[in-house]
């Protein structure tokens, strides 16, 4: 998910987002735990996509 997709989204939305993720994030590192997956590069862009819209949110926060 690109930075500009996420200013897009509302508040409530970002925290939706951000839940799903994070689901998948654990999920992909789970399962490359038990065998290695096919795409390891996906877990480095999910962790990014979780940390783009924690920022996003917190940015919100402070404003």
């Amino acid at each position: 998910m690109k930075q500009s997709e996420i200013r897009e989204l509302s508040t409530a939305e970002l925290q939706e987002q951000l839940g799903v993720y994070k689901k998948q994030y654990a999920d992909l590192k789970l399962a490359h735990t038990i065998t290695p997956l096919e795409n390891p590069i996906q877990l480095r862009s999910t962790r990014r996509t979780v940390a783009r819209l924690a920022t996003e949110l917190t940015k919100r926060e402070l404003q």
